[in-house]
């Protein structure tokens, strides 16, 4: 079976600088998913993380302080062992031009905040099982 709790545990990158919306992200994945998360509270912190470490999905803010999700991003997709790890943005930011973009620049997936439980849940999951096929 496909079902992420039944694969081996898989790990997630958390992006955020407000320190509430980590925590609570974290426990939505850790307990609906089973999955071991990394936390980062700046670009600079998510830029060290992903430079080092190839996870199974990452979770991105969008407005954060220095160069934003935006530039972690692009960042992650020019020169990390993220280069084909599912993106998914989660933002406050709704307008279809920064979705857009966010898209052109690398990102698999955009939730909007406030995150609901199922559509995180759902979308990882996916996200996840899409990296998994086999590519033809």
């Amino acid at each position: 079976m496909n079902d992420i709790k039944q694969a081996s545990r898989h790990r997630m990158l958390i992006v955020d600088d407000e320190e509430g919306t980590r925590l609570l992200i974290a426990r939505i994945v850790t307990n609906d998913l089973e999955v071991e998360v990394m936390l980062a509270g700046t670009c600079e912190q998510a830029l060290r993380l992903g430079g080092s470490f190839a996870y199974d999905a990452i979770l991105l803010d969008l407005m954060m302080p220095g160069i934003g999700g935006l530039g972690v991003l692009k960042e992650l997709r020019a020169n990390s062992p993220n280069l084909a790890t599912p993106i998914i943005i989660v933002s406050m930011l709704s307008e279809p031009e920064m979705i857009d973009r966010c898209m052109k620049a690398g990102a698999t997936a955009y939730i909007i905040k406030p995150v609901e439980r199922n559509t995180l849940a759902s979308t990882i999951k996916a996200q996840i099982a899409g990296r998994s096929r086999p590519r033809t």
